[in-house]
């Protein structure tokens, strides 16, 4: 039986394979109809199984006892990658989780598309790590390797952005000059890329790559801003020791406020920390908070919260994050103006990483004639202006939000492997 090619996107938020079916790329259907399957694995304790995507998520939200871990790619490349964390009475590394879950993208694929898994081109951003090359080639190097164990031999990588503009080229209908935009859940990634219709099936398109850029910024990232600047303070951040002489220490907040690092409180050193910095601290009912939070298991919850409600900024002024839970229980009321203060900061690092970008390719913003928009957090209206601010003649071109990558990764690999 003749094994299928195909491309995968491992995405921080969510996951997406490609397949060629009748000479056209789709998106397979990972989890009932749906073709993406959110990033997230949850270790059931009351049936002692390990559930994903959205069945995971929902198990966590319905209160079964267990482990939820999600943005498992941020670990990539860091000092948490080899890292074990406790699963009931066993202990995991964090790249061993990954290769779980990349292990249910071949079985959900194998199992649509009736062959067994071949050669695959796996999507990564520019940088895995902002300015350290070693860290970079470790990220890779360490999905490689995941992949491998779960038995996929023949790998290749592409850069998320190219793969996202082989997506568009399939629309076009002249030669012209895109600025490929991809911002997902950990990183954001820019791409000048020159498209045509001719040159699509090309072999070789490094000469079309003017420039491409990343920088390691993403929906999580601006969960955690939104959260540190606005939750965490009703939980103790930024306020005194009972001295006055300093505010508590930011670790525990940070890790809160942190997807891939919530579980690292979900201890006894924490535990234990934790009551003695509510023996310090000046207003000690905030931290009892904290403490009912971290007690609960409820730190994936709160994070969930923060992040719907940043979603829901995108289309509404305000939107509200309830915690309820017992010994904590309070809301937060937030604005989209408030919101665009808290991370005009990380708007201004997209602003400068894209006319890098451009600088890169040696045009200016009025030489580009399209951007091709893809990834959930390109709808942030703070982040679009920004962009397209640099941009302001070109076209703009909404890609397949969650899709554009998958896609572009499945004609990438019939371009190598086909």
């Amino acid at each position: 039986m003749r094994p299928a090619i195909g491309g995968i996107d491992f995405g921080t938020s969510n996951s997406t394979v490609g397949v060629i079916e009748n000479g056209q790329p789709r998106l397979v259907p990972l989890e009932e109809n749906q073709v993406t399957l959110p990033s997230a694995v949850f270790f059931n304790f009351e049936d002692g199984r390990a559930h994903f995507g959205r069945r995971g998520i929902a198990d966590y939200t319905d209160g079964v006892e267990g482990r939820l871990m999600r943005a498992l790619k941020s670990v990539l490349g860091s000092s948490l990658a080899h890292e074990k964390t406790r699963i009931k009475a066993r202990s995991m590394a964090f790249t061993d989780i990954i290769g779980m879950f990349l292990a249910q993208l071949k079985a959900r694929m194998e199992a649509h598309t009736g062959m067994p898994a071949g050669p695959v081109v796996f999507g990564r951003p520019v940088q895995f790590v902002d300015d350290d090359a070693e860290a970079d080639r470790m990220a890779q190097a360490q999905l490689e390797k995941a992949a491998r164990a779960q038995g996929f031999a023949d790998i290749a990588f592409q850069f998320e952005p190219i793969a996202a503009a082989l997506d568009y080229e399939r629309s076009v209908a002249r030669e012209e000059l895109a600025l490929i935009v991809d911002m997902g859940g950990g990183t954001s990634d820019f791409s000048v890329v020159r498209v045509s219709p001719e040159r699509a099936n090309a072999a070789d398109r490094s000469g079309d790559i003017l420039a491409n850029r990343g920088v390691h910024i993403g929906g999580t990232d601006l969960d955690r801003l939104l959260s540190l600047d606005r939750v965490m303070p009703e939980l103790g951040y930024l306020s005194q020791t009972r001295d006055g002489k300093r505010n508590l220490p930011a670790a525990y907040f940070a890790d809160l406020a942190t997807w891939q690092r919530i579980n690292l409180l979900y201890t006894p050193k924490a535990s234990s920390d934790l009551s003695q910095l509510r023996y310090e601290a000046a207003r000690p009912d905030l931290v009892d908070r904290l403490i009912a939070i971290v007690e609960h298991r409820w730190g994936h919850a709160l994070a969930g919260h923060v992040e719907r409600a940043r979603i829901a900024l995108t289309t509404a002024p305000s939107a509200r994050v309830a915690v309820s839970v017992p010994g904590a229980e309070f809301g937060v009321e937030l604005s989209r103006e408030g919101f665009e203060a808290t991370v005009h900061g990380t708007a201004e690092r997209v602003a400068d990483t894209v006319t890098a970008t451009l600088r890169d390719a040696g045009l200016a913003g009025g030489d580009i004639a399209t951007v091709f928009l893809t990834g959930g957090s390109t709808s942030t209206p703070l982040a679009r202006r920004t962009i397209l601010g640099l941009v302001p003649q070109a076209r703009v071109v909404e890609g397949d939000v969650f899709g554009s990558v998958g896609l572009g990764l499945a004609l990438d690999a019939r371009r190598k492997f086909g």
